[in-house]
């Protein structure tokens, strides 16, 4: 991503955009996203085709996370993870949200340890009898 290239942009589609910014790893992922409901310009649900602006608040949804953010710059070039965070500022309450809830799933999973091994014959046949009992 060049200068020059930013200065020529006074617009650009959301899709790209998000794509741009590393938020999703490919433009049709990005483009289903922002269909489904998952991205959001100014607490309003946009189009794919939307043009973003320079100071335009998004609110994107991705997985478990939620990010709200301020777009700093405009790309259409998907550059490396500096330059792609360089496109936008995410606000403190947000990231500290994000952070929480990160935590929150950590501790979650601390108590779990995955087995060593496969189930072996007895241990299937019980597990199919638990989730029998649950079924009822």
């Amino acid at each position: 991503m060049t200068d020059t290239a930013t200065d020529n942009i006074a617009a650009l589609r959301l899709d790209i955009w998000l794509w741009a910014a590393r938020f999703y790893r490919t433009r049709s992922l990005a483009k289903q996203a922002v269909e489904t409901g998952k991205v959001e310009v100014g607490g309003q649900r946009a189009k794919a085709s939307r043009s973003v602006r320079v100071n335009d608040t998004l609110t994107i949804t991705r997985g478990e996370e939620q990010f709200e953010v301020s777009v700093a710059a405009l790309s259409d070039q998907r550059g490396p993870a500096p330059v792609a965070q360089a496109l936008y500022v995410e606000s403190e309450a947000s990231r500290l949200r994000r952070d929480a809830a990160a935590a929150e799933r950590r501790a979650a999973r601390t108590g779990y340890q995955a087995p060593l091994s496969k189930p072996d014959k007895r241990a299937r046949r019980l597990i199919r009898a638990l989730g029998d009992i649950d079924a009822m």
